[in-house]
């Protein structure tokens, strides 16, 4: 299918193909029938959603290359990097083994919508990402309150355009004044300290919809550096935090603008310069124990269910709080606790039968020497 199509471009001296959005197996002959040719004649410039790691300790060892990462897989990733572990193993190569007893203090995913890849200068490591299908850190949030819950750990997950908030342990404390609505955050741009003073706005415009949704966005990064500098001592404590930050603000200037327009490539530029700085300073508020990613994709693609219906289905609700009949939620120690007192109700069985087997068996003629000392008829004699 591509070998004719290249075959009229070889003819001219200079030919540029770029394709964004070809699929992963059509880049790679295309890169293989670029090669074929000689010259400069062909520049094959295909790109695909990425997964960078900005920051990250030394005993968190990202391998450079390119081995590509599905969506699904991130959650994962970030848990591994944590030091937990996860259900399945995770059998990509980016991530190596860490010492047992060393961890990050914080752990920030920064998933980008609208572009597939950032300039960003200093990185540890990018890799292509596959399947970029919805995700989220819930299961990661509910393993950090679950295992630090009494020493209330940070847990940020944020989404500034969906209005989407959940704040977990000393979160509620140290953000309470983050502007999370669009009209908190909006108003919060003609206060003073806002970022419209000190970045260099260019094609952006302060009075539509759309570059307010951007701009409030890098207001929320700016601010939650601001509000954990007040509070460093959070930063020194015992328990990991997690912060989870969703911004489409490029998605909706993409839509109205367009990809070449000045005003998104201007936001691009200041994205890439705000998320740097974003993640050198959350590294350094913790003290270089901080792993800092951002996942850059440009549409999330949704993922194939299979909806069905048993006709076995009960009209009694299991679960009388949730309406969908769904079972109750349980604690990941289930199986924990299940086999402790799975073990200790067969060991206490078996003690039972092994004491009633020898209570029946007893020999009355062999009397231990308590009951020998403390016969009557023994004292009488």
């Amino acid at each position: 299918m591509f070998e004719s199509n290249l075959k009229s471009f070889t003819d001219s001296p200079m030919t540029v193909f770029c394709r964004p959005e070809v699929p992963h197996q059509d880049a790679l002959l295309l890169r293989s029938t670029a090669k074929r040719h000689s010259g400069s004649k062909f520049i094959e410039c295909a790109s695909g959603d990425s997964f960078t790691v900005l920051q990250a300790p030394e005993f968190v060892s990202f391998q450079k290359g390119d081995w590509p990462v599905s969506g699904e897989k991130v959650p994962d990733v970030v848990a591994l990097t944590m030091g937990f572990s996860v259900q399945e193993d995770l059998m990509w190569p980016g991530l190596q083994a860490g010492p047992l007893f060393q961890r990050p203090r914080a752990n920030v995913l920064v998933v980008v919508r609208g572009i597939d890849s950032l300039s960003l200068p200093q990185t540890v490591a990018s890799y292509p990402l596959e399947n970029p299908v919805p995700f989220t850190l819930d299961g990661v949030a509910e393993t950090v309150h679950s295992l630090f819950s009494e020493y209330t750990p940070v847990v940020l997950q944020l989404a500034p355009s969906e209005e989407r908030l959940y704040m977990l342990g000393k979160a509620n404390a140290v953000f309470e004044d983050l502007p999370v609505t669009l009209q908190q955050i909006r108003a919060r741009l003609s206060q003073d300290g806002s970022v419209l003073t000190s970045l260099p706005l260019n094609s952006l415009s302060r009075n539509s919809e759309a570059d307010l949704l951007f701009l409030s966005e890098v207001q929320v990064l700016h601010d939650i550096t601001a509000l954990l500098q007040r509070h460093r001592h959070l930063a020194k404590d015992f328990s990991p935090d997690l912060y989870s930050l969703e911004l489409s603000g490029l998605e909706e200037l993409s839509r109205l603008y367009g990809n070449d327009s000045p005003q998104y490539r201007d936001a691009t530029a200041i994205l890439a310069s705000v998320l740097q700085k974003f993640g050198e300073d959350m590294y350094r508020l913790y003290g270089n124990r901080a792993v800092v990613e951002v996942v850059t994709v440009k549409t999330f693609e949704a993922p194939l269910t299979r909806k069905s219906r048993s006709i076995l289905e009960s009209k009694q609700i299991s679960n009388p709080g949730s309406p969908y009949n769904l079972a109750y939620k349980y604690n990941f120690q289930y199986a924990v606790i299940f086999n402790i007192v799975l073990w200790l109700m067969i060991a206490l069985a078996l003690a039972v039968i092994v004491i009633s087997y020898n209570l029946w068996n007893m020999d009355p003629g062999y009397d231990s020497i308590i009951y020998r000392m403390t016969n009557q008829k023994i004292r009488m004699d």
